[in-house]
């Protein structure tokens, strides 16, 4: 769907379809391949220029799928890959030399840090952790051998909101490539590369795929770029299966209507937690009163399910009583699905340049498609197992 005057919702409901070259249907089929053939042996030789030449370098489900994440990322390329980590350090790698130097935000994903940490480290690659909040600071940071600024807004688990068009605009000065995890907005609250952004990745497990079946990344970039990501992208064998970017491509279609659900109930239930007096605080970027809401409005046009509160201080065996008693809110990794979902967190663990100490507990709530009052009950109903 090339045409970017049509709004957003449009643009991904019709987006990696073509009835017509597949009889009339309306979904991209499932195209299971590995071997494709070619018709004689001049088609063979000139494979190399085939956009279909071999499973492993895609299928028309898995162009598709490429196609109208295109089109959610306002991007002019896409790659997807087989989960999130795959597709984040496929970027990391496409950047990576000896003596190279990267900047990434301190409230960056756990698993991003640690591939720099122990991945990128024995290349001889050096990762500096800066402040999220560094705006156009981060110039002071930049050095000769910089090769890559990495971002995350909001931050995982603390929901910081990076002033992304400020620290582009110093990283195209130095002449330093930038990339952002775009998951928490689904790619489809916040569009990145219209502001700046060379790069913007996604575990497509979360809101893309929407139903917590499927391992999913993507890779979305301008088309300058894409050769140097591709590269890499091939020489580590990355490839994702047709059928799991079909049920990408199937809860893609819908994620309009889920994520101005998501707004609406996270909203509603981040407020009502806001009155509790067990919480010292709700992290929560569409709020008002939260540190990071301008930033928000500029940047975003609706908030996702995900957020964060600090409790007070309690015992163990209470808090164990609170989460063990809820039956709506599930406990366990990922999130983005249409179930809620409900973890304590301890953010410190993954701060260098800055201190995570709330002066309470830390929980990370995900308000999923239930109705926000069932939500709303069971909380209560938590809450008066902790007082207990």
């Amino acid at each position: 769907m090339k045409n970017k005057n049509l709004c957003l919702d449009t643009r991904v409901t019709h987006s990696g379809r073509a009835p017509e070259q597949h009889f009339g249907m309306v979904n991209t089929p499932v195209y299971r391949a590995s071997t494709i053939l070619f018709p004689n042996l001049a088609a063979l030789e000139a494979k190399e220029g085939a956009k279909l030449r071999y499973g492993r370098r895609g299928t028309p489900t898995t162009h598709a799928l490429e196609d109208a994440i295109c089109a959610l990322e306002g991007a002019e390329r896409a790659l997807v890959a087989p989960s999130g980590v795959s597709a984040l350090s496929t970027v990391l790698m496409s950047h990576a030399e000896p003596g190279a130097h990267f900047l990434v935000t301190d409230n960056a994903y756990g698993p991003t840090r640690k591939f720099c940490e122990f991945t990128l480290r024995k290349f001889g690659i050096e990762t500096t952790y800066y402040d999220p909040a560094i705006g156009t600071g981060i110039e002071a940071l930049i050095r000769p051998e910089t090769r890559l600024i990495w971002m995350e807004s909001p931050g995982s688990q603390t929901f910081e909101v990076q002033d992304v068009a400020a620290i582009t605009e110093v990283a195209r000065r130095h002449g330093v490539t930038t990339a952002i995890d775009n998951t928490w907005s689904g790619g489809y609250f916040f569009q990145p590369i219209a502001h700046g952004v060379d790069i913007s990745v996604q575990a497509g497990t979360k809101y893309i795929s929407g139903h917590s079946d499927l391992m999913l990344g993507t890779i979305a970039c301008s088309a300058a770029i894409y050769d140097r990501l591709r590269e890499t992208y091939l020489r580590f064998g990355v490839c994702v299966g047709s059928d799991d970017a079909y049920l990408a491509l199937r809860g893609l279609r819908t994620i309009g209507v889920r994520m101005r659900h998501h707004h609406a109930s996270g909203l509603q239930v981040a407020n009502w937690l806001l009155e509790q007096p067990e919480v010292l605080r709700v992290m929560h970027p569409a709020l008002p009163q939260d540190p990071g809401h301008a930033l928000f409005r500029k940047y975003f046009t609706g908030a996702s399910g995900l957020f964060g509160f600090v409790m007070k201080s309690v015992e163990h065996d209470a808090l164990a009583r609170m989460f063990d008693g809820f039956s709506l809110f599930g406990m366990g990794s990922s999130w983005g699905g249409y179930e809620s979902l409900i973890v304590p967190s301890n953010p410190s663990v993954y701060r260098s340049a800055t201190e995570w100490n709330p002066g309470g507990q830390t929980v990370r709530i995900h308000v999923g498609l239930e109705d926000p009052a069932d939500l709303i009950d069971e909380l209560r109903k938590g809450l008066d197992r902790l007082r207990a």
